[in-house]
């Protein structure tokens, strides 16, 4: 067999932050639904080629547990699809794994798009997601993937149909997000994650309803119309609601890590104004400013007042308005 070494797809798909679910507790029959933003800075990139047999490789840093993820997806897309051909999978870059940045479903997503593009299969994203078993509670990832910016679903059906996308709107240029990752901890995931969710009594009806109000007439509005006061305000309200009620979850605290809490709690008073949270069962927190010279002030006097823990990594990024980007380099 003669393999074009040259000719290969390749594809990078970006971090999401899971800013909360609208009602876990299914307050009206539909359960969960989500609000999610899709950030600049944290990348997955995979590249598929043609190989005289089947392989799965890796950069430097990328553990075996990526590797076999890789290798079981890349076998279900062959089963579903028909198309078993010989392919070299090289996973270039991955984002951290359990850190409240959708890696699973970034990293499946990115296989399988890749593998589409390079078998010209006309496959739905959300198909993809279907064979490959993701967004089975949230629908952000998906959607970021394919979109990005500001993102709002409607639960999964209950048929497993993955969660409809309600509404996008594009995350106005200038505002940041400084995102602060503990490197040194995980999130939930996986039966632990099912077991602690389902410990959780319902959420009552009025908490959803204030993360539903505050999501359609302030953080919506708000970034459609480039005012970050209302959209910054309910943000924190959506938090502060989903952090009490996941508190029994994750220790009896409104965030995963200690280290993070404490920088979050630190911004919370130096910028009142801000939006604050976790993203999903974290430990990555986050705060977005209306500004880049707001963003870089506040990590400046974060340093400066060497808060955050040795373990704790602080980086300004940008909301990203855009998907996952494919390059296909066949002739």
């Amino acid at each position: 067999m003669v393999v074009d070494s040259r000719a290969s797809v390749s594809l990078r798909a970006p971090a999401r932050l899971h800013l909360g679910f609208l009602d876990p507790g299914a307050s009206l029959g539909r359960r969960f639904g989500s609000l999610g933003l899709v950030i600049e800075g944290f990348e997955t990139e995979v590249e598929l080629s043609a190989a005289p047999s089947a392989r799965v490789s890796a950069s430097d840093g990328i553990g075996p547990c990526e590797i076999e993820r890789a290798q079981r997806w890349l076998e279900v897309l062959q089963q579903r699809s028909g198309c078993a051909d010989p392919l070299h999978l090289r996973l270039l870059q991955v984002l951290p794994d359990h850190a409240g940045f959708g890696s699973g479903t970034q990293m499946a997503l990115a296989i399988a798009r890749a593998f589409a593009q390079w078998h010209r299969l006309d496959i739905p994203t959300t198909r993809l997601a279907q064979w490959l078993g993701r967004g089975l509670r949230s629908g952000i990832g998906i959607a970021g993937f394919d979109q990005g910016g500001l993102l709002v679903d409607g639960g999964p059906g209950v048929d497993g149909e993955p969660a409809p996308v309600l509404s996008r709107v594009p995350l106005p240029e200038a505002w940041r997000v400084l995102v602060v990752q503990d490197r040194g901890q995980k999130g939930l995931s996986g039966a632990e994650e099912r077991r602690r969710i389902e410990a959780l009594p319902p959420m009552p009806r009025e908490q959803a309803a204030d993360i539903c109000h505050q999501v359609l007439m302030r953080i919506l509005p708000g970034a459609a119309a480039g005012e970050f006061a209302p959209f910054a305000a309910g943000v924190t309200q959506v938090q502060r609601v989903l952090g009490e009620y996941f508190a029994p979850a994750q220790g009896g605290h409104a965030f995963a890590s200690a280290a993070v809490a404490r920088v979050i709690e630190w911004i919370g008073a130096a910028e009142p104004g801000a939006a604050l949270g976790q993203s999903s069962w974290g430990p990555t927190g986050f705060t977005i400013l209306p500004s880049q010279a707001g963003a870089q002030a506040l990590l400046d006097g974060l340093q400066a007042a060497r808060v955050a823990a040795p373990t704790v990594a602080m980086r300004i990024v940008a909301g990203r308005n855009t998907g996952a980007l494919l390059q296909d380099r066949r002739p």
